[in-house]
């Protein structure tokens, strides 16, 4: 593949990813396109729930909303998009999506450098297409975006397999709204314990939520209220682990915050038991005291990157099997991960130590 002059582009397209953690995991990528060419203008054309993510990255001059459920729906909406990114007039477009769809926007936009994965046989519609080595598969995923530059030249050396951790800025609108929203719940200066319950991705990456409960009781000494995070759909989860905790301080946020309101609320917990999930990466990001409980996924590709992680998993040999679902039935993998392992790996962290 021809390598890419970092001088040439005074305004480069990036294609986010559509889900929050991949978002997350993507920030190294851009963090290091913005060094490769600081002259440029970088534009990210993401999902509306995923936007957050990229609006206060330092380089990301705008974040573009595809709205596939309304203005952009269909193929007339592809087309539409397709014309509102070619007045733009991009010199380059980075496609972190793998899909077939990202790099026919990017061509029909008529984008002249168009760079990612030779993936979902899209490779004809890219002037760049990268060939997924096998490597690339078995590093953590922040490395995974990072190698689409190395290949293009962008980057002088290969990234860790470990990844690089992720750094999470925010909107100082979202920060002043998280501070006025815990004043009014009369929070000022109380300990936080966020909790994360749900997981988009299948019951398989949900530990039950009665269990989330238990664990958040016997750190009753560490938090002074809990905030628990969620979408309209994970609502049932968070419901029971506010049901668990027996009339403690809790607020259920589920369906109430948007993405940025919910980051800048995540910013200011004193500890976050979460699955792997979204709000998992962009806790690991923001620096917060994370606890993750693993089930089905991996945490070498897909773990959150951190100062201040710790990491819980099952005993259960088919670990991970990546289906979001128990094909055995038991859930073994998190039915055999007790409240109290995930209570002492916290006090492990709080304290400094090793979980």
């Amino acid at each position: 593949m021809r390598r890419l002059d970092p001088s040439a582009p005074r305004r480069i397209l990036v294609r986010a990813t559509n889900w929050v953690g991949d978002a997350v995991m993507t920030l190294p990528a851009l963090a290091a396109l913005h060094r490769a060419c600081p002259q440029a203008d970088i534009e990210v054309l993401a999902r509306p729930w995923a936007g957050a993510v990229y609006a206060a990255v330092p380089g990301v001059s705008r974040v573009l909303a595809y709205d596939k459920d309304g203005a952009h729906a269909g193929a007339g909406g592809l087309l539409r998009l397709a014309g509102e990114l070619r007045a733009r007039r991009y010199d380059w477009a980075l496609l972190l999506q793998n899909a077939f769809e990202a790099a026919l926007l990017a061509r029909l936009a008529r984008v002249p450098t168009r760079l990612g994965y030779a993936r979902d046989g899209r490779g004809f519609l890219l002037s760049h297409a990268v060939k997924l080595a096998p490597k690339f598969r078995q590093v953590h995923e922040t490395s995974y975006y990072l190698y689409i530059l190395r290949q293009a030249g962008l980057l002088t050396s290969d990234p860790p397999a470990g990844g690089v951790a992720p750094k999470l800025r925010l909107r100082e609108a979202d920060r002043a709204w998280a501070s006025e929203f815990v004043a009014r719940q009369g929070l000022g200066g109380a300990r936080l314990l966020g909790i994360a319950p749900g997981a988009a991705f299948g019951p398989a990456k949900m530990w039950p939520a009665e269990r989330f409960a238990a664990a958040a009781r016997e750190l009753g000494a560490s938090w002074d209220a809990a905030l628990l995070f969620g979408s309209s759909g994970e609502a049932p989860a968070c419901g029971a682990v506010a049901k668990g905790l027996e009339g403690a301080k809790a607020l259920d946020l589920a369906g109430t915050t948007d993405l940025g309101q919910a980051l800048a609320l995540l910013e200011r917990v004193s500890l976050f038991l979460t699955n792997d999930s979204g709000l998992m990466h962009a806790a690991a990001a923001l620096g917060r005291p994370t606890v993750a409980v693993f089930g089905s996924t991996n945490p070498v590709t897909t773990g959150p990157l951190g100062p201040r992680v710790t990491l819980v998993r099952g005993r259960a040999e088919c670990a991970p099997c990546l289906k979001p679902t128990c094909e055995r039935g038991d859930l073994a993998c998190f039915t055999s991960v007790e409240p109290d392992a995930v209570a002492q790996a916290a006090l492990a962290l709080l304290q400094g130590g090793v979980a």
